[in-house]
């Protein structure tokens, strides 16, 4: 069998070099003045999509967030749906392609 001597270059290598170059991450909304990162989600995103100076992802938990601070309420409104990460604690805004959440349940 025959190998190559040159090296390969994967997906992951090239994710992991364009997060080390420092490039924009599509998503990224806005930054609040604490460093904190807001991001829309992706269609049916549930985790974390964030990652470490490593290029480590992060992949904790969305969870659904109401006790936000006066800085958030000004900039998104006071009744804004906004996800948190559990472990990075990323902040994210829903999808508009998908339906809100923010309603009462319907039978």
């Amino acid at each position: 069998m025959l190998y190559s001597l040159t090296p390969m270059t994967t997906t992951n290598d090239a994710a992991h070099a364009a997060a080390g170059a420092g490039l924009r991450d599509p998503n990224l909304v806005d930054q609040l003045s604490d460093g904190t990162k807001v991001k829309r989600r992706l269609l049916r995103q549930r985790a974390c999509n964030e990652k470490d100076s490593k290029g480590k992802l992060c992949a904790g938990h969305l969870k659904r967030w109401y006790f936000f601070g006066d800085e958030i309420k000004r900039r998104f409104g006071e009744d804004a749906e906004i996800y948190r990460c559990e472990r990075c604690k990323t902040l994210y805004l829903p999808n508009p392609d998908e339906e809100p959440r923010s309603g009462t349940l319907c039978w």
